[in-house]
């Protein structure tokens, strides 16, 4: 369970932490949002997360690690396939809230059980070692993920530039190009992670 929990937090991490960065690069950069703006677009994915944590935790209880995260991490890919089909001039309650509240109960069946399964079994003198791993597993796994994520982007966004005459690599097109392709690429990532974690 402990190593389950790791593997899939190790793929959890890289697909979620690559989506708020490449998330809060098409809010900025291609919708124009201000920093703030942009800050308060994730409240619906926020209070989500928050919201269903203790509904997690539950289920958690009754049917077990094995039975909800692989639920989370299904959640959380449909999340970034939805992110994958963002438009260049996108609408924030039609283009990017759906993603977010399904992103937000992906967020809360994912963690809640990744936590409780890192630490399941361990005995009390291990305890302190298991949760150190998981946290570790967690900043190794966003580090490369939002590594991956962002060299994909770019070469990608390069590539629509080289076809298209006269486009920049910061026009919104070229850049929603790029984004586009590392979302599908990290929702394969999340898909491969909830097979596992149900394995």
């Amino acid at each position: 369970t402990l190593a389950g929990s790791n593997l899939s937090a190790l793929i959890a991490t890289a697909a979620v932490f690559s989506q708020f960065f490449l998330l809060t690069l098409y809010m900025q950069q291609v919708l124009h949002y201000s920093a703030l703006k942009t800050g308060v677009a994730y409240i619906g994915l926020t209070l989500t997360t928050i919201a269903f944590s203790a509904v997690s935790q539950g289920l958690v209880t009754r049917f077990g690690v094995r039975s909800v995260l692989p639920v989370g991490l299904a959640l959380s890919t449909v999340a970034l396939l939805l992110y994958a089909q963002l438009p260049v001039h996108g609408h924030y309650f039609w283009d990017l809230f759906p993603g977010f509240i399904i992103g937000g109960l992906g967020l809360a069946l994912t963690f809640i059980p990744m936590s409780i399964g890192a630490l399941t079994g361990v005995r009390p003198a291990d305890a302190g070692i298991a949760s150190g791993l998981i946290n570790t597993t967690q900043q190794i796994g966003g580090a490369v993920g939002v590594a991956a994520a962002t060299t994909i982007a770019t070469t990608f966004t390069n590539h629509y530039v080289d076809s298209h005459s006269g486009i920049s690599a910061f026009s919104g097109a070229a850049l929603t190009h790029g984004f586009q392709i590392a979302f599908y690429v990290l929702a394969a990532t999340s898909a491969v992670g909830a097979v596992l974690a149900a394995v």
